[in-house]
């Protein structure tokens, strides 16, 4: 199938060239001035999970995002670096992980975690990232 017969039959095209119209005209100039205002927040980052024999972090150790970012293993800050990205600019992920020990917190009280597994195979880690929101 080749792209123009994709596009047709998926719709994405026009929905693409549909949708965006709806979404500018209906912004007040009020919502645009309140977009502007950008918030801010202090991100910490938690050792969820790790296996006791690990060599790099230990369960329990804690970080401050971008405070201690050259203590942080490569790996583990490589995996987690798009989330903090969307923590920091205001970003919720959706999806909660109900009844998982992974449950996240979604603005409680200006406080949003999300959790991120370390690629490294024979880590085990897992890092809880908390976005807190600094009040101006």
């Amino acid at each position: 199938m080749d792209r123009k017969d994709f596009l047709k039959k998926s719709g994405c095209g026009v929905l693409c060239f549909s949708a965006t119209p709806l979404f500018i005209n209906n912004v007040s100039a009020q919502e645009q001035e309140q977009s502007q205002e950008r918030k801010h927040f202090k991100i910490d980052i938690e050792i969820y999970e790790a296996r006791e024999d690990s060599w790099c972090h230990k369960k329990g150790d804690k970080f401050e995002y971008p405070a201690d970012i050259g203590k942080i293993c490569p790996w583990l800050l490589s995996s987690m670096h798009d989330f903090i990205r969307l923590l920091e600019n205001n970003v919720t992920l959706g999806w909660k992980y109900e009844g998982t020990p992974y449950e996240k917190v979604i603005n409680k009280d200006g406080i949003t975690t999300e959790f991120v597994r370390c690629p490294d195979p024979t880590a085990d880690f897992v890092a809880k990232i908390t976005r807190t929101e600094i009040k101006q």
